[in-house]
């Protein structure tokens, strides 16, 4: 075999011929169709005959001289029983795993939490049935994590700065010291699906935190609303009954229907039927997200039919001067006017289940439904398939008259 020289790969190109020349050692010099000029490099290793490719042929960056030093490197690893091709495949495997790991660093080092709190948030906001889920996480991730770990990346947040964030306010504000630990680990949680942090949570409670904090169930502070007693509530609603406003008209709904205040607030005619005495609450509306039918007693049918001759706005209560619906200053305001300040509109909830449990025989099970509180008892509610209406409609006609106890008092109704 005649040794190529660098002329002679020159006169092979001019030449332009299709053509694949070995030029020893290995080392061959390839030209295509469309003229292209490249080294290869072929071996025998283990029985098989392989060509590897050792790149175009450039003058400067990869010349004869070039190509014939890779050759000869390439055919010292054959020697050791080294395959090339595969050398080469787990070398380019390893540089794209750590360009991979580099770019995810730097990404994880720009993920800072409160970045990745705030798109967690957006990204799940849709599914959340209350708008107001929105704000309440942001108010309170801005409130408590953002002044510690906002400007933290994700991979970097520890159990120590989850402590700082939660044991300040675990004992004193131990309800919202819950949903802040609980918000902090749903957003690395989702970090760590993004692959911007990895290893144990920080923030996890069960195997974790739970053995540093006390359990919050054991020392968290039930705040009960005020509410009135029951037997001071005739008197009471003599009172309301004839006071003025659509607050008023709302609160005695509230009392008769024993129904949460913002279930009242939001009520539109189309989920009122009068003529079945029903007033049915969609599930987005409720507290527990399921469908809830209330029966409506007579006072309540009557103050609703009064309502709905004048009405004007699909809301049931609406602000007289826009026909959104009433705030919830709407009904509180009515008990600044007639001086009871001492006791709140959710409160009238209570004031319902004192009276079921000391005046009557309703089963629990009633009277919980008639709250629309899930069963507590797991086993109960897995068989409990229907809404019981029909013994709320005697529970809540009973407290219609408990309320009223006379009928002059039932129709004393005011715009």
């Amino acid at each position: 075999m005649v040794a190529i020289t660098a002329k002679g790969i020159d006169k092979l190109i001019k030449e332009g011929i299709a053509k694949r020349t070995a030029l020893g050692g290995g080392l061959y010099f390839s030209i295509t169709q469309s003229g292209s000029a490249s080294f290869g490099f072929r071996y025998k290793l283990k029985g098989k005959s392989r060509l590897m490719g050792l790149g175009a042929f450039c003058s400067v960056n990869n010349s004869l001289a070039i190509a014939r030093i890779k050759a000869i490197n390439l055919q010292g690893l054959v020697r050791q029983g080294i395959d090339p091709m595969e050398q080469a495949q787990q070398k380019q495997e390893v540089e794209q795993a750590n360009n991979e790991a580099s770019k995810i660093e730097a990404e994880s080092k720009e993920a800072t939490f409160d970045k990745i709190a705030l798109e967690y948030i957006d990204s799940k906001s849709a599914e959340w049935k209350n708008a107001k889920h929105h704000q309440q996480w942001v108010n309170t991730l801005t409130t408590y994590a953002f002044p510690i770990i906002g400007k933290t990346p994700v991979s970097e947040i520890e159990t120590a700065q989850v402590l700082k964030i939660l044991k300040p306010i675990w004992t004193t504000k131990t309800e919202t010291a819950t949903r802040v630990r609980t918000r902090i680990e749903l957003v690395l949680d989702y970090a760590e699906a993004l692959k911007l942090r990895s290893g144990s949570n920080p923030a996890r409670w069960r195997g974790h935190l739970a053995t540093i904090l006390p359990n919050a169930a054991k020392i968290r502070k039930i705040e009960h609303h005020p509410a009135l007693p029951y037997d001071e509530l005739q008197p009471f609603m003599g009172i309301l009954s004839v006071t003025n406003g659509i607050g008023a008209r709302a609160l005695e709904i509230a009392i008769l229907t024993a129904s949460r205040t913002f279930e009242v607030l939001g009520a539109r005619w189309e989920e009122i039927d009068l003529e079945k005495r029903v007033w049915t609450v969609p599930q987005e509306r409720m507290k527990a997200g399921i469908e809830h039918r209330i029966p409506l007693s007579e006072p309540a049918i009557k103050i609703l039919t009064v309502l709905y001759d004048g009405r004007i706005s699909d809301y049931v209560f609406p602000n007289l001067t826009n026909g959104k619906p009433l705030s919830n200053a709407g009904m509180s305001s009515v008990l600044k006017r007639i001086g009871r300040t001492d006791i709140t509109v959710h409160g009238f909830r209570s004031t319902f289940r004192d009276w079921v449990a000391e005046k009557t025989n309703t089963p629990e099970r009633i009277a919980e439904s008639a709250l629309a509180h899930r069963l507590k008892d797991a086993s109960e509610a897995a068989y409990q398939r229907g809404d019981l209406i029909e013994k709320r409609q005697a529970l809540m006609t009973n407290w219609a008259n408990y309320c009223y106890p006379t009928k002059d008092k039932v129709v004393q109704l005011r715009g």
